[in-house]
């Protein structure tokens, strides 16, 4: 079921379009994320307008085209089993995205002022990181994080959490501007692996959100699924959770008005704590899940 700031999963429509956020949809100002699901050889054309975009691969291979130019993207069998590469397309382009054996493909967008050029993103370049520790580590994909791939104000990263561990842990905030913090718009878009029976996996995730103020309120504590979004306007956001037998993905999508991009957040106060219990404890030796080389 569907809420103002949780949204299903949808159903693949005529040009292929299973999810779509906007700015408009949201009520904000620069966010989006659309998902396709194509068969061999269908294409999607879309018109960029005011917005920069990443086409990420979910499943599957594809190609790009926009501007006479074609990338090759070798995507990956799933978010579980590699990193991917990706392609940047340009505010004010015409592209076309097409999945060579059928797959899955996000485009992730940001209402841009720059025009940038058309791109071509590595896996090999994506750098890999491992957060946390204990039951509160996962690895990230710092694909288009500030300093690892060149947008106007997109940033983008993925996380794959273990069965059983927390991520967005401790709870934390970026929606004011102000020293230390940044206000970004926040999309989360999930999968999930694992289950008793092979290919039907999920729910198995949870994503919790609350107010951090008495002016705005925000209240979301849901269980999520494959194809699943949660939209974050403000507040604190966290923890998102694994359920013991089942492997979290999500695939964070973020904005805003600051310049130079930043992802500079403000940890609740209440467990804040929570880093420097972090010193003594391992992290998860299921870590790192994936490389660019694919599952380690």
């Amino acid at each position: 079921m569907s809420s103002a700031h949780h949204i299903a999963a949808g159903i693949h429509n005529k040009s292929g379009v299973v999810m779509s956020v906007t700015p408009e949809s949201a009520g904000w100002t620069y966010t989006s994320i659309r998902v396709l699901e194509l068969a061999a050889k269908e294409s999607h054309e879309f018109t960029a307008g005011e917005s920069e975009w990443i086409v990420l691969p979910l499943s599957g291979a594809a190609r790009v085209s926009c501007r006479g130019e074609t990338f090759q993207l070798k995507g990956r069998a799933s978010v579980f089993e590699r990193v991917s590469d990706f392609a940047y397309v340009p505010r004010d382009a015409i592209a076309t995205v097409e999945c060579l054996g059928g797959g899955r493909v996000a485009l992730l967008g940001a209402r841009a002022e720059r025009t940038l050029e058309f791109r071509y993103g590595s896996a090999e370049d994506v750098p890999v990181e491992l957060r946390g520790a204990g039951s509160a580590s996962r690895q990230c994909n710092n694909f288009a994080a500030p300093g690892a791939f060149e947008t106007d104000r997109l940033i983008a990263v993925e996380v794959l959490v273990p069965g059983g561990n927390w991520a967005s842990y401790p709870p934390h905030k970026h929606d004011e501007n102000r020293p230390g913090e940044a206000q970004l718009e926040e999309i989360y878009y999930f999968e999930v692996r694992g289950g008793a029976n092979v290919g039907t996996p999920g729910p198995g995730g949870y994503q919790r959100v609350y107010s951090s103020s008495l002016e705005r309120v925000i209240d979301v504590d849901v269980e999520v699924k494959t194809g699943d979004v949660v939209l974050i306007p403000f507040g604190y956001h966290g923890p998102t959770m694994a359920a013991p037998g089942y492997d979290l993905y999500f695939l964070n999508v973020l904005a805003g008005p600051v310049q130079p991009r930043t992802m500079a957040f403000c940890d609740d106060p209440a467990h804040a704590w929570i880093r420097g219990s972090w010193v003594d404890q391992a992290v998860d030796p299921r870590l790192p899940m994936t490389s660019h080389r694919g599952r380690s």
